[in-house]
């Protein structure tokens, strides 16, 4: 089959692409080599999809169902499959036994994935049962990280973003008091952290699917190590335009910054500081990237907090 990517791929990731990069066109070629060693049968393609990779539903030799990942390298999908390695199938989808492509696997981005139901997430169910659901499933992940295995550290990851974070208040004026809180918010927090773990980084409802052998498992995670508050910081604002449609939008906020600090014993004060920088980082981007509706959703959203 035609191995085309959906649109939706397409545009994500047109807009964090680096000048010259050439993954997308050289992706169903990729796809072919990777279902050809593995003897797959392709089922279908997931549309819409994710907006970091390609994912492809199969049928292994022996008829058993997966899912065939393809990220390019800026997903990081080798951090990835050392995360679900470790997690071990543990409150995260399984990764599927490595073969003797791993090398080519590596250089292309593929995993190999237990199959679950894609189309079914904890954000199908109630708002408050989904937020209980996602919780049980990310207090699952939280870890020691793997003795010798390098992962991307949160101080690290957020230094990256707030450079670019002063870069974009520079640009939009009309930000600079929200990036000033949430650099500040972020310099504090990283002055005294807690216990370092090993985290999914990227959580939220819609990376929570349905599977077989538990009731929910985790997907798509950009594993990072540090403290459990970053990690939880996206969950607080799922939903964000319901939240931003309601009168008591802000109070509702702070409601569930207090539900989730209590459930899963996070500070609340730390749970509340990443939840505004990780939210102006996501709105100044999304200003940055040409996606100004999305902006103004986030950063009214931060600026409750």
């Amino acid at each position: 089959m035609a191995f085309e990517p959906p649109q939706r791929l397409v545009r994500a990731l047109g807009e964090t692409a680096p000048a010259g990069d050439d993954w997308l066109a050289r992706l169903p070629e990729a796809a072919e080599r990777a279902v050809a060693r593995r003897e797959l049968s392709v089922e279908r393609l997931q549309v819409p999809g994710g907006r970091s990779s390609l994912v492809v539903l199969v049928r292994r030799a022996d008829g058993s169902p997966a899912v065939l990942k393809l990220a390019p390298p800026r997903a990081r999908p080798e951090s990835e499959r050392a995360a679900l390695a470790h997690w071990a199938g543990l409150g995260a989808v399984q990764l599927l036994a490595t073969d003797p492509g791993h090398v080519e696997d590596a250089a292309e981005g593929v995993l190999l994935l237990e199959r679950l139901h894609p189309d079914v997430s904890v954000r199908s169910l109630p708002e408050a049962k989904a937020l209980l659901e996602a919780a049980g499933t990310l207090r699952r992940l939280w870890v020691e990280p793997p003795a010798g295995q390098v992962f991307e550290t949160v101080a690290e990851r957020t230094g990256r973003q707030a450079e670019a974070m002063r870069a974009s208040a520079l640009a939009e004026p009309e930000a600079a008091p929200l990036v000033a809180a949430a650099l500040a918010a972020r310099e504090e927090l990283l002055a005294s952290p807690p216990e370092q773990r090993l985290l999914h980084g990227t959580f939220r409802q819609s990376k929570v699917l349905a599977g077989e052998r538990m009731p929910w498992l985790a997907v798509g995670p950009d594993p990072v190590v540090g403290e459990c508050a970053f990690d939880l910081a996206r969950l607080v604002r799922d939903r964000v335009e319901d939240l931003i449609a309601t009168p008591s939008g802000a109070a509702t906020t702070r409601r569930r910054i207090k539900r989730l600090a209590e459930s899963l014993d996070v500070d609340l004060e730390r749970l509340r500081g990443w939840t505004l920088f990780r939210a102006v980082e996501s709105g100044v981007r999304a200003l940055r990237v040409g996606r100004p509706k999305d902006a103004e959703l986030l950063l009214e959203f931060a600026s409750w907090l």
